[in-house]
């Protein structure tokens, strides 16, 4: 069998104007963190306040490294048998590397952003592409100052189409990443009150996702959500930098990118859209409202772009929840079996508020109850508890039958909720994990979800633990 020869992706002579190279070398790969680096790599070795990547680049040399990117007052002690390339600074080598892969490149790219949606919509757009030409989308999450011209470093050179997310905690954050990544079409999914510890109000975080706008093409697209109450504000923003073509995404009538109707099932959603004046039906496998309006960004932006929207439309079909982010699972043990759902990821306001919804729509087996365990959204300031103690609204209006709630800013829900649907309250996810246990049963469904820093996912390994198991749950160790 021939070997699959993976395509060159840098050598010494393109990156030539970064810094001067000690030997000749080709690269098939780019990365920071030699936990995950693969043969061929260039490895950047970038450095913080409290490290210094040079201090791994003989386990990058081990792993099989092509190269090394480094500070070259540190280059020449390095004393190691591998080409160096040698720069003024490491983050600004990785930028350059970055603008030199996006003025190389002719894929069509699109820029993600919104307060909560964005990784989903990226990876929807990655599947909606990618049956109609080489696709390259941001790995994960590597959305921010180093992660963005990370991702936009590792864009194929006969890429067709770039999708790269683009995330912000303070205002003046994505305004470069914009810039850099140059976009043909800017989405952003919706505002709302995350890591609003840095923010006075909504209108500036608003105002910090229309950064998005700085740099995209002159013949771009915004693509903006338009139910949300400031969507003026962020059309406005678009057009002071010169956006002529504004594809709005919706329900209302005039809207560009429409939603017609929908069947919201357990585990899936079938959709009839209006898209810049083609109608389209497709599915979703994948539950949720928010997932329904998000993909009509999707769509809109693959229109924008020029792609086939019929042929995007059919891809959907194939989305599936990662884990984390609305994964579901059937965890099966001797004392029956009950249905989980991940969200353990992420949260705020406004994504809590989707989960819980989705929630509520699912039915339990059985006998079972819909159980929410939930833990503390992070960096919302002053206002945190009282958008925690908010949701007993939601809670309550959705037929929930249990909640369990983790931290101190849940304690503000706990203190609100009706006597009948306290689980019950810790002070940390690890401590709720045996409340939960105990209390979820066959026939149940229980969706998990907090903020990362909640580290809710601790109690989804617990669960996930239960499965196959062929004794009872124990508790406590009893």
């Amino acid at each position: 069998m021939t070997a699959v020869r993976t395509p060159i992706l840098w050598t010494d002579r393109d990156t030539a104007l970064l810094g001067s190279s000690s030997a000749p070398w080709s690269a098939t790969g780019v990365s920071i963190d030699t936990r995950t680096i693969a043969p061929g790599d260039l490895f950047i070795a970038l450095s913080g306040p409290n490290f210094d990547g040079l201090d791994f680049a003989a386990q990058a040399v081990e792993a099989g490294a092509a190269a090394i990117m480094a500070v070259a007052a540190k280059a020449d002690g390095l004393g190691m048998d591998i080409p160096v390339l040698a720069v003024n600074d490491t983050i600004s080598g990785l930028q350059d590397l970055a603008r030199l892969a996006r003025a190389r490149t002719s894929a069509r790219i699109i820029g993600v952003t919104g307060s909560v949606g964005k990784t989903g919509t990226k990876d929807a757009l990655r599947l909606a592409l990618s049956a109609q030409g080489r696709t390259y989308a941001t790995e994960g999450n590597l959305n921010n100052h180093w992660g963005l011209p990370l991702s936009l470093a590792r864009l194929p050179i006969d890429a067709e189409f770039g999708v790269f997310e683009m995330g912000m905690s303070a205002p003046g954050e994505i305004s470069p990443l914009s810039v850099m990544a140059r976009p043909h079409a800017a989405i952003i999914t919706t505002v709302a009150e995350v890591h609003a510890e840095f923010f006075d109000s909504l209108e500036q975080i608003a105002d910090a996702k229309a950064e998005i706008f700085d740099g995209l093409d002159a013949n771009g697209a915004a693509i903006l959500f338009r139910d949300h109450s400031l969507f003026d504000r962020l059309k406005d923003h678009a057009r002071r930098q010169g956006v002529q073509r504004i594809i709005d995404f919706g329900e209302g009538e005039e809207t560009k990118a429409r939603l017609v109707s929908c069947d919201l099932a357990e585990t899936a959603s079938t959709v009839e859209a209006k898209i810049v004046g083609q109608r389209v039906r497709y599915a979703i496998s994948a539950p949720g409202r928010h997932l329904v309006i998000n993909s009509l960004a999707v769509l809109a932006a693959v229109d924008a772009i020029g792609a086939d929207v019929h042929a995007a439309a059919a891809a959907l079909g194939d989305i599936r929840a990662l884990k984390g982010r609305g994964q579901r699972q059937e965890i099966s043990w001797q004392d029956g079996a009950f249905v989980m759902i991940d969200e353990s990821y992420n949260a705020s306001p406004v994504s809590m508020e989707a989960a819980i919804g989705l929630l509520a729509t699912t039915t339990p087996a059985r006998d079972g109850r819909r159980i929410a365990v939930m833990g503390d959204m992070l960096e919302l300031g002053a206002r945190s508890d009282e958008l925690h103690a908010r949701l007993v609204q939601t809670l309550t209006g959705g037929g929930i039958d249990l909640v369990f709630a983790a931290g101190t800013h849940m304690a503000a829900l706990w203190d609100q909720l009706p006597a009948t649907m306290r689980g019950g309250h810790a002070a940390t996810a690890t401590e709720l994990v045996p409340l939960v246990m105990a209390a979820v049963g066959d026939g149940d469904v229980a969706m998990v979800k907090g903020s990362l820093g909640s580290r809710m996912a601790v109690i989804v390994d617990a669960l996930e633990a239960l499965d196959g198991g062929v004794v009872s749950k124990v508790v406590n160790g009893e």
